[in-house]
């Protein structure tokens, strides 16, 4: 199976050349936190597939949902026709989110859906009959996504300078990632200090500015860069102001990953553009979802066609999709998994406490159901070969640059995290020798 895979896939955010020395591995099943290959060997799903899986591998409830859908409706276009399950997906997250945003519109990635929050934003202003305003502002390190409209808000180079030509500008504000403090700076006042720094971006920009897009908490893909509610309170405050829409991309963040269901939770604030997806569906299926305000949906609402948001993904609101985000909903809630989180993180932070004090480690950091740290002098090609060291451990993990982190799925137990610390903190002994 390895070489017909190498041969027929082209596997994504991957050199295929490296394949040559470092195998893919192939996956048979898997059950809660655990993988396991075609010889059965298991390996602990340290990072919830691509941050996607919340509540474990194989989770019956899912299972039990998704057959039942099968027996009535796999699909239908949503184009025209509605169903059952997109109705009630929809009334439960406008429920569930922060307060005033009522309408859902549906995609199928996380990049689609920060695309229509950007297209959404564009349109608005353009509807509104102000068609100045046309760019976007994202913070330093930021990352969006991949297709085009979403990697002109990305920040990394990695993903963004080969395409660099194909892609619209779009302007950085300093992130408030609090490693970048001042010494004796907390975290909420270098919060403050570059929510400063965006107020004078405005200042000078907000005539043709449309949105800040940001993600809420944790700019993940930017090396689980952790910052201080306070940013987004200020960011809230200075949209207001300057009349600049707040896009809030939660697709990574959403569902409990920062201790919240929901990030902006913790800020106490409502964004114009909410969008959603990798954990909407507990990893099982493709689903994004974008939710916006009444004032945003009414721009659109009109008898003339090309003042309608015209866009469209084939499968918009797959039945099976939202079933599987449903029964994510009804778990989060009957089974307290929030509250279970949090025991789960103290356990978890209690028992790292040797981790956190390696001679090798820097900046440990926690937000919920994230950790990451920073390797001190990390070497070139660091990332992939602990990757690999990693993998033999039986352990996950795909460092970002010369960050270490893990988001398991929250089903993880007393006896998980302890094979995960100890295998971490042996790979970094061996790495120091």
């Amino acid at each position: 199976m390895l070489e017909r895979s190498l041969r027929a896939v082209w596997h994504p955010c991957t050199q295929m050349k490296h394949h040559e020395t470092l195998p893919l591995v192939p996956i048979s099943r898997a059950e809660g936190v655990w993988l396991y290959d075609l010889e059965g060997r298991r390996i602990l799903d340290a990072i919830g597939s691509w941050w996607v899986n919340l509540l474990g591998h194989g989770n019956p409830r899912i299972n039990a949902a998704l057959r039942r859908q099968l027996d009535s409706l796999e699909h239908v276009m949503l184009a025209g026709f509605t169903h059952a399950p997109a109705v009630e997906l929809s009334e439960r997250l406008a429920k569930l989110a922060p307060r005033g945003l009522g309408h859902c519109f549906f995609a199928s990635d996380g990049a689609s859906a920060v695309e229509i929050a950007l297209k959404m934003s564009y349109q608005y202003w353009k509807n509104a009959g102000r068609s100045a305003k046309t760019e976007f502002v994202t913070l330093s390190n930021s990352y969006h996504g991949e297709t085009l409209g979403a990697l002109s808000v990305t920040d990394i180079p990695l993903y963004r300078d080969t395409y660099a030509p194909l892609l619209r500008a779009s302007a950085q504000v300093p992130s408030p990632d609090w490693r970048l403090a001042a010494p004796g700076e907390t975290p909420r006042e270098y919060a403050r200090r570059c929510a400063k720094a965006l107020e004078e971006h405005f200042e000078r920009h907000a005539p043709g500015t449309a949105a800040l897009i940001v993600e809420p908490l944790v700019q993940c893909a930017g090396g689980m860069a952790m910052y201080d509610a306070e940013y987004l309170r200020r960011a809230r405050e200075l949209c207001d102001r300057f009349e600049v829409h707040l896009i809030a991309d939660e697709i990574a963040v959403g569902f409990g990953r920062t201790g919240t269901l929901f990030a902006c939770e913790q800020a106490g604030i409502t964004p114009d553009f909410l969008c959603l997806s990798k954990g909407l569906t507990g990893g099982y299926l493709p689903l994004s979802v974008v939710l916006a305000t009444d004032r945003v949906y009414g721009a659109f609402y009109d008898d003339k066609l090309e003042r309608g948001f015209l866009h469209s993904h084939s499968y918009s609101g797959n039945p099976l999709a939202c079933r599987a985000a449903l029964a994510v909903l009804d778990i989060l809630e009957e089974e307290k998994v929030l509250e279970r989180n949090r025991n789960t993180a103290a356990i978890l932070n209690r028992r790292a406490q040797g981790l956190r004090s390696h001679r090798r480690v820097a900046h440990f950091r926690n937000t919920g159901m994230i950790w990451a740290f920073d390797l001190k002098d990390a070497r070139p090609g660091f990332a992939r070969d602990f990757h690999r060291s990693a993998l033999e451990a039986g352990v996950l993990l795909r460092p970002l640059g010369a960050t270490v982190y893990w988001m398991p799925p929250y089903v993880i137990g007393e006896v998980e995290i302890d094979f995960l610390l100890s295998a971490v903190t042996r790979l970094l002994d061996v790495a120091s020798r």
